[in-house]
């Protein structure tokens, strides 16, 4: 995103236009009013999405806010390419390095806070908290399950790694969300490529399910590559599968690209299980029923109890860190 995106008051009057003229284009809808006398072109604000729009906002807030602010929680982590899930972006957040005086406006949350420069990086030409802090910030403020899918995302494109993440939480000292922060630290991993595999995890852990391996490769007793599947119970025989990645029918009407995905899928499946691993799959409509789900899971495990058992071998995935 270009700094000169954004128009000034003060760079548009110097360049001519007066200020009757700057409200006429403002009242005409073609500039968007961001913040006091920061502006953009209305094209530009409709052409990117919702996390484009809230960090255009978040610049242009940051832009008349006084020299210590620097943007935090949601703020940072749209401008480091996060993306949140499920938390609101209404507000523009910023942090001060001040003991108190924090404080909510419409469109604004002030809060104060320790801030260390060396915590404050450049984003876009504006200041931002940096990921670990901003993750630690984001986990104390916010719901668990968001929380931790925002810190799978940051973990697995090798933004932050859980070190750094430990040392933001001690610098929290005796912040009131330090517990809450440091349960959701815990939960995070590296190896979710996606937020239904992050709540899949969330889920299997809070149902006391045995721990699976994560992006594992499978293969057959002829060691050939049978298929890379999202999680793995080596010792119960048993591979799960979250199944949110496409919809197979638009309007009840299958196309054939679509069919073609259902037979590619099911011929894959049918590898899996011939090398006797039983497979279990869930979708984004299972995640909402977690008990129901923990139970297709057992179900699947008692099943494979009941089998000869899998050949062949599995390979864990090495990671591939995404920037």
């Amino acid at each position: 995103m270009r700094d000169d995106v954004l128009i000034h008051r003060s760079d548009a009057q110097a360049s001519g236009r007066t200020p009757g003229e700057i409200r006429g284009l403002v009242r005409s809808g073609h500039w968007v009013r961001l913040a006091s006398g920061v502006f953009v072109p209305r094209e530009t604000y409709e052409a990117t999405d919702d996390f484009g729009r809230h960090a255009f906002r978040a610049r242009a807030m940051l832009q008349v806010s006084s020299p210590d602010a620097a943007l935090s929680h949601v703020s940072a982590a749209v401008l480091h390419g996060l993306r949140p899930w499920r938390i609101a972006l209404d507000d523009v957040h910023l942090t001060y390095n001040r003991r108190s005086g924090g404080k909510r406006t419409p469109g604004r949350v002030m809060h104060t806070a320790r801030l260390d420069e060396a915590e404050v990086v450049d984003r876009c030409g504006a200041r931002v908290l940096e990921v670990a802090r901003t993750v630690v910030d984001i986990a104390a403020t916010e719901p668990f399950e968001e929380s931790v899918v925002l810190g799978d995302r940051a973990l697995r494109h090798g933004l932050t790694d859980i070190a750094l993440l430990r040392s933001a939480l001690e610098r929290m000292g005796a912040h009131p969300g330090r517990a809450r922060a440091s349960r959701a630290v815990g939960r995070m991993d590296d190896r979710s490529d996606s937020v239904g595999e992050s709540r899949s995890r969330i889920l299997m852990l809070d149902e006391r399910l045995p721990v699976p391996l994560a992006q594992v490769d499978v293969l057959d007793a002829a060691d050939r590559w049978l298929a890379r599947v999202d999680f793995l119970w080596p010792e119960h025989g048993v591979i799960g599968e979250f199944d949110g990645r496409i919809k197979y029918r638009r309007d009840g009407v299958a196309t054939r690209d679509a069919e073609d995905v259902v037979y590619q899928e099911k011929l894959r499946e049918d590898r899996l299980r011939q090398a006797g691993w039983v497979v279990v799959r869930w979708t984004w409509d299972d995640l909402e029923t977690p008990g129901a789900l923990a139970s297709k899971i057992r179900a699947a495990m008692e099943l494979a109890r009941r089998g000869s058992g899998p050949v062949g071998r599995y390979v864990v995935r090495r990671l591939t860190t995404q920037k």
